[in-house]
C-alpha cells in the first residue's frame, strides 16, 4: 500500500501564484472536487512518423476502437491508478482507456490528503478560483505512468482570442465581410457545403442564442445549421451579453456554419481551466458518437501560463488526433509577438504552438470588386495583432527544417516550433459581420481564422470522401513548391516582420482554396 512518505513531485505538475491574484483563505474541508488522471500515452510516434510522409489520400487513419486498443491506456496502469483512488477514499467517477483519463471524485481534504496538495481560494481580476502552488505528490509507483492531474487548482487558464469593433468604429470600417465573402475572396469551392462531416468547437465560457443563429443565417439566404451542445464538466450553453464569451461562442458557430452550412456543428462546453480545456479536446477527438473531422480552437494562452504536465498533455492529446484523422486548428493569438506578456520577451500562444495544431494567424484583407487588393499581416497598434514567433517549449519539427524557420528574438536565439502555419483575414477593420445577442457587430481577431480554416476542411474532406487529418506536414513538405497558399509578404507583430515564403506572422500564408482542394484530392471544380 502507498503511504504519504512515499509520495513523489509529479515532474510538470508545478503551480506558481498567479500575478494579481490575491490569497482568501483555505478551501472549506467538505467542498466536492472532480480531477482528471491523464495516463501517458503509449507507441504512437512511428505512426505519426508513417502518415507525415503521407499526402490525405493515401493515409489509412485508426479507427476508434484500433486507437483505444493500440494507444489506450494501459490496463496496469489504470488499476494503479484506481487503487490509489480506493486507498484515499476517492470515488471513480470515470475510466476512459481511449482518452487515457480516470476521473476521480471526493471531498477538498481527501484531495488534500491524496495528492499532498494545500487548496486556497484566491480573488483575481478574472473572478475568484481554487488554487495551489508548488507541485501535486504521487506515490512513487504511479510517476512513471500518470501524465498529468487536472482539476485542483480551478484558475481561468485560456482567453477568446477575438476583439470586436466598438458600434461607432464597426460603422466606420474599412470593410466588413460576411463570411460567405471572404469565401469568395479566398476562392473557397463553391458545389461543397460540408455535408456528412462534423465540426467541433472547443468553448470555456458563453454560449448562443438559437434566434440569433435563425436570424443570421436568414439574412445570409443560407439553411440553418445543424448545432448540437455538448457538455464537459458541467460547462454548458450559457449566454449572457455581447461583451461576454457570447461574442467567441457566436462567432465561431456563424463562420464555420456559413463556410459549412451541411455540417453538423458540435460546441463543447467546458470551464476555463486547464482540466476544462483538456477534457473538451480529448472529449472532442474521441467523440464516438459525432465524430468530428475537425476542431476548432479560438482559445488559448501564452506557454508561460500553462504548467509543463498541462502542455505535455494537450499535446499527446493533438497526437491522438492526428492518429484518428482529425485536425486541429487553433487561433494563434491577438497579442502580436509578445502574446500580451508585458516581460520584455517575445511568447507565442500554446495551444496553437502544439507541432501538431494548425496554428492560424492573422491578416488585414481588403478587395474592391471582388477581389483582393491588399493583403498585409494584422496589426493594428495597441489594438491587436496576430500572435505568432519561435516556441519555447517545443522542438523545430522535421517538416519544418526547411521552411526558413529564424531563431527567436529573444536573446537566447532559440530555433524551435515556428507559430503560425496558416492565416486569414483576423483585423476587426477588415473583418466579420456576426449576430451576438440580437445585434449586429464587426468582429475580427485570430478566433476567426480557427473556424474559417475549420470550415474549409470540412469541404475538402467531403469531397476527399475522408480525413485530411494531420495537415502540417502535408502543406510544408508535399505541397512546399505549390502556390495552395497566398503568401503575406507585408507587415510585422512585433518582434518578426512578414517576407517571401514562411514566416513568423502569417506562416505559409492565407488559403486559396481551389488549388488547396485540387492539391488534397487530386480533383478541381
Amino acid at each position: 500500500m502507498s503511504s504519504h512518505h512515499s509520495h513523489q513531485p509529479l515532474p510538470g505538475s508545478e503551480r506558481t501564484m498567479l500575478p494579481g491574484a490575491r490569497q482568501m483563505g483555505p478551501v472549506k474541508p467538505e467542498e466536492p472536487m472532480e480531477v482528471s488522471v491523464y495516463l501517458k500515452a503509449r507507441g504512437s510516434a512511428k505512426a505519426l512518423e508513417a502518415l507525415a510522409n503521407q499526402l490525405p489520400g493515401q493515409r489509412q487513419h485508426l479507427s476508434q476502437a484500433e486507437f483505444a486498443a493500440q494507444q489506450g491506456a494501459d490496463p496496469d496502469a489504470i488499476a494503479k491508478v484506481e487503487a490509489f483512488a480506493h486507498e484515499h477514499n476517492l470515488t471513480i467517477v470515470d475510466v476512459n482507456p481511449a482518452r487515457r483519463v480516470i476521473v476521480l471524485a471526493g471531498t477538498a481534504t481527501m484531495m488534500s490528503s491524496a495528492f499532498q496538495v494545500e487548496l486556497h481560494y484566491y480573488e483575481h481580476p478574472q473572478g475568484h478560483f481554487r488554487g495551489r502552488t508548488g507541485t501535486v505528490q504521487l506515490p512513487a509507483d504511479l510517476i512513471p505512468i500518470v501524465e498529468g492531474v487536472f482539476g485542483l487548482d480551478d484558475r481561468p487558464q485560456a482567453r477568446a482570442h477575438y476583439r470586436r469593433l466598438e458600434t461607432r468604429a464597426a460603422a466606420q470600417a474599412t470593410t466588413a465581410y460576411t463570411p460567405p465573402q471572404l469565401a469568395a475572396l479566398y476562392d473557397f469551392p463553391t458545389q461543397l457545403n460540408g455535408q456528412g462531416q462534423s465540426i467541433a468547437i472547443i468553448e470555456l465560457g458563453g454560449g448562443y442564442r438559437s434566434s440569433d443563429l435563425r436570424a443570421y443565417f436568414s439574412r445570409l439566404g443560407l439553411p440553418l445549421p445543424k448545432v448540437v451542445s455538448v457538455s464537459v464538466d458541467r460547462g454548458r450553453n450559457s449566454p449572457s451579453t455581447a461583451d461576454s464569451a457570447d461574442g467567441e461562442v457566436e462567432l465561431d458557430i456563424q463562420v464555420a456554419g456559413a463556410i459549412a452550412p451541411a455540417a453538423r456543428l458540435v460546441v463543447y462546453f467546458a470551464p476555463n481551466s486547464d482540466r476544462g480545456f483538456l477534457d473538451a479536446v480529448t472529449t472532442a477527438i474521441h467523440d464516438t458518437r459525432y465524430r468530428p473531422s475537425v476542431i476548432s480552437i479560438s482559445w488559448g494562452g501564452p506557454e508561460s501560463t500553462w504548467t509543463a504536465q498541462a502542455l505535455q498533455a494537450m499535446d499527446q492529446a493533438f497526437q491522438s488526433a492526428a492518429a484518428l484523422g482529425v485536425t486541429v486548428c487553433c487561433a494563434a493569438g491577438d497579442g502580436g509577438s509578445s502574446d500580451g506578456v508585458t516581460d520584455g520577451r517575445a511568447h507565442v500562444d500554446f495551444p496553437a504552438s502544439s507541432p501538431y495544431a494548425l496554428a492560424c494567424g492573422g491578416t488585414r484583407l481588403e478587395s474592391a470588386n471582388g477581389q483582393v487588393t491588399s493583403e498585409v499581416v494584422w496589426n493594428n497598434t495597441g489594438k491587436g495583432a496576430t500572435g505568432g514567433g519561435i516556441s519555447d517549449v517545443f522542438a523545430l519539427p522535421a517538416w519544418q527544417v526547411g521552411a526558413g524557420i529564424p531563431p527567436s528574438s529573444n536573446p537566447d536565439g532559440r530555433v524551435g516550433r515556428g507559430v503560425p502555419d496558416v492565416a486569414g483575414d483576423a483585423d476587426p477593420e477588415t473583418g466579420y459581420q456576426i449576430q451576438v445577442d440580437g445585434q449586429l457587430f464587426v468582429f475580427g481577431g485570430t478566433s476567426a481564422v480557427s473556424p474559417l480554416w475549420a470550415g474549409l476542411l470540412a469541404l475538402i474532406n467531403q469531397k476527399l470522401g475522408k480525413a485530411v487529418g494531420y495537415l502540417n506536414p502535408v502543406l510544408y513538405q508535399q505541397l512546399a513548391q505549390t502556390s495552395v497558399l497566398r503568401d503575406v509578404t507585408s507587415g510585422n507583430n512585433g518582434a518578426y516582420q512578414a517576407n517571401p515564403g514562411w514566416d513568423a506572422c502569417t506562416g505559409l500564408g492565407s488559403p486559396d482554396g481551389a488549388k488547396l482542394l485540387q492539391a488534397l484530392t487530386g480533383t478541381q471544380l
